[in-house]
């Protein structure tokens, strides 16, 4: 389910009422990656947005790969999913 201009949508209590789901995808680690956190809970490390797709997946959100990039609900801290691997200098 989702709500306009809201994301998509998941109970989170007893009693069905849904709220939007917080998605953060945080700056890509020193090492590579970056963290996915759903409503506070940190799901996984991404290498890509596939990953994040499958670790939205298994939080009960079904998204085509190809729509997380573009998704507004995704909140994409300091860089936008373009970026997963530490920075190299040439």
């Amino acid at each position: 389910m989702t709500r306009w201009n809201a994301g998509p949508c998941i109970s989170d209590d007893a009693e069905g009422v849904s709220g939007p789901i917080r998605v953060i995808v945080h700056p890509p680690s020193p090492t590579g990656g970056r963290r996915v956190r759903v409503d506070g809970e940190i799901l996984g490390l991404a290498h890509n947005v596939a990953d994040v797709a499958e670790f939205l997946r298994r939080a009960g959100l079904e998204i085509d790969p190809a729509e997380v990039a573009g998704a507004p609900w995704i909140d994409w801290r300091e860089v936008g999913p373009e970026r997963w691997g530490p920075e190299t200098s040439s």
